[in-house]
């Protein structure tokens, strides 16, 4: 009797460590404004040399985890903003498919959403968290709507709902209240300090003038932390460089880090945050899925003193612009260009700007690093199985490449990220792996989905855009010839596509339209050529996109077919814009469906030669 029982229970271990093994726990990792030549190994693959084109940068536990699994060089965002981006990673839909082209309060509300990828491993057994941004803007529907919460993760720490709204944090902004009431009187910046105190002063006022208190206050912290703020019309606040506050280890990232490191430590334990709040750790018994959300190296961008003394004094090649090459964009670019600019600061100030980005960058590795070997360290101690995907970026920066220092473009420094995906199982992804082939970042919910056992290629997942990256591991042909996006913020509506050998942009809709969901579908397909405002860059002689060739004459014929082409998939392959603001009310445009086949069928007689 007691030998069928040990075999027994054998067979039930055997039994749960198969299904650990199935459905592994995933960490997934994204980063917010980070530009891949902030990790070494990213520029030693392009150029032999573990520097950027703009100088010295730092990255050794990114490196490491590129060395344990594949790295994707050619990954690229589907919308380079964090809330469009963010959606269509969670979604696995392009923004012209979940009608999420910009900050709206989305909902799951309408008939033509689908659960995001979270939603899906919730069902199917996962328990999900979120540490610190998730940022995909897809909120509760009901009465008033606002910011509710949708239920993506079953636990969730947010760096601003939680952290920040706690006083956990180092620099940051919130609205301010004359006290007793909810008479809203302007934003206020807030700084904490190490010993915990909280200095704070009005950056933006309802009515009147600043109180001498504020001013002197703010001076007092500029000069002290060597504060430089952007020049924008966007943001004229927007800090992009300075010392942070706190050390390293007490920022808002560290908090971020030591939160999830709480939840995974304590399995089945109450504790408590590090804002006091009692909470009960992780469950061993379930498969974990983690977002893990930096807030770094976004604005503010403050590397805690530590990592900013290593980039101090080194010396950085400001990126080549002149205003002269906005002569030939046209007016959405140069909207663009005002909002964001960044040509007017001193050389000084541009070194400051680009020395302390790429510290912040170097300060993040550092928690990069740690949270891996935390999470890790939980995989090995309940025997499970993992599969890490680090999204660097969900979105480009620009440290003056174009004039600016931002996102929202349609350039490569916008769009272009990277992707690290890391297994336990080395046969599955082997070590040392550098691929080439392009990447959206609708691959990431596909891929999750599928090494959570799920089949993706059923019909009940025929909504998916993307692919699985574990298709890629071990084939070297494309899956795509070109990747395509949308973004509407700043400048307006503009989509962008682009392939190893160009990079073409046009106006999608009028800001007239631009909420309009059953009219002008086909606008920028049908107005004059010049309203529809075409980019084209030949990167076969332009990889640094600083020539607009659309308007030229050996490229007119090509800009055209781009405009069809681009126009045909994202305005007429499953467009869907909705009204937010209503519980179901949205349109599909359909005119030009298969439009997005992946391929670039350009006819070979209107490619100009390059001399």
């Amino acid at each position: 009797m007691k030998r069928v029982l040990f075999l027994f229970l054998i067979g039930v271990s055997f039994v749960f460590t198969a299904k650990s093994q199935n459905q592994p726990n995933i960490l997934w990792i994204v980063t917010d404004d980070h530009r891949a030549d902030a990790i070494e190994s990213y520029n030693e693959v392009l150029t032999g040399n573990k520097n950027s084109a703009l100088g010295y940068v730092s990255s050794p536990n990114i490196d490491k985890l590129v060395s344990e699994g594949a790295f994707f060089i050619n990954a690229y965002n589907n919308s380079p903003a964090c809330g469009p981006s963010r959606g269509s990673m969670v979604s696995g839909r392009y923004t012209f498919r979940n009608a999420h082209y910009a900050f709206e309060q989305t909902h799951q509300e309408p008939d033509f959403v689908k659960p995001t990828f979270t939603q899906t491993l919730q069902k199917k057994g996962y328990t999900t968290a979120s540490f610190g941004k998730d940022g995909a803007y897809i909120f509760k529907w009901g009465p008033g709507q606002g910011f509710k919460d949708a239920g993506l993760y079953d636990y969730k720490v947010s760096f601003k709902h939680d952290l920040q709204k706690n006083d956990v944090g180092d620099f940051w902004n919130q609205p301010a209240y004359k006290k007793g009431t909810w008479k809203n009187l302007g934003t206020e910046e807030r700084v904490k300090t190490p010993d915990g105190k909280i200095v704070k002063f009005l950056i933006k006022k309802k009515d009147g003038e600043f109180s001498k208190v504020d001013i002197k206050t703010r001076n007092e912290v500029e000069k002290k932390y060597e504060i430089l703020r952007s020049y924008t019309r966007y943001n004229k606040d927007l800090i992009i460089g300075g010392e942070n506050p706190m050390p390293a280890g007490e920022t808002i990232d560290a908090k971020i880090v030591e939160e999830m490191k709480l939840y995974l430590e304590n399995q089945n334990k109450a504790f408590k945050t590090t804002w006091g709040e009692d909470r009960t750790g992780v469950n061993p018994e379930k498969p974990l899925m983690i977002n893990l959300g930096f807030h770094l190296p976004h604005t503010p961008v403050l590397p805690p003193k530590e990592f900013r003394d290593k980039f101090k004094n080194k010396k950085y090649k400001i990126p080549a612009f002149t205003e002269k090459e906005l002569e030939n964009m046209p007016p959405q670019i140069h909207r663009l260009f005002k909002n964001l600019n960044f040509s007017k600061m001193t050389t000084k100030e541009k070194q400051q700007a680009i020395q302390d980005y790429y510290a912040f960058c170097a300060y993040g590795d550092a928690l990069i690093g740690e949270s891996v070997e935390i999470f890790k360290e939980y995989c090995k101690k309940n025997n499970q199985e993992y599969l890490i995907i680090f999204t660097v970026g969900d979105h480009g920066w620009h440290l003056g490449e174009q004039g600016i220092e931002a996102k929202f473009g349609p350039w490569d420094k916008s769009t272009n990220g990277a992707m690290i995906m890391v297994s336990s199982d080395k046969t599955k992804v082997p070590e040392g792996l550098v691929k080439n082939q392009l990447i959206e970042y609708v691959d990431i919910a596909p891929t999750i989905l599928s090494e959570a056992g799920e089949d993706i290629r059923s019909n009940e997942y025929n909504y998916l855009d993307g692919y699985n990256m574990m298709d890629f591991v071990n084939n070297n042909q494309e899956k795509r010839e070109y990747i395509v996006g949308e973004i509407n913020l700043v400048a307006g509506a503009r989509a962008y596509i682009r392939s190893r050998d160009f990079a073409f942009s046009m106006k999608t809709r009028t800001w007239a339209k631009k909420r309009d969901p059953n009219q002008g579908i086909k606008w920028a397909l049908t107005c004059p050529v010049e309203e529809a405002e075409l980019v084209l860059y030949d990167l076969r002689k332009d990889p640094d996109e600083r020539d607009n060739v659309a308007d030229k004459k050996d490229y007119k014929a090509l800009a055209s077919w781009f405009r069809n082409k681009l126009g045909n998939i994202v305005l007429g392959d499953g467009r869907i814009e909705c009204d937010w603001s209503k519980a179901n009310t949205y349109n599909v445009s359909n005119f030009a469906k298969g439009a997005h086949n992946g391929k670039l069928d350009i006819p070979r007689a209107i490619i100009p030669k390059i001399k």
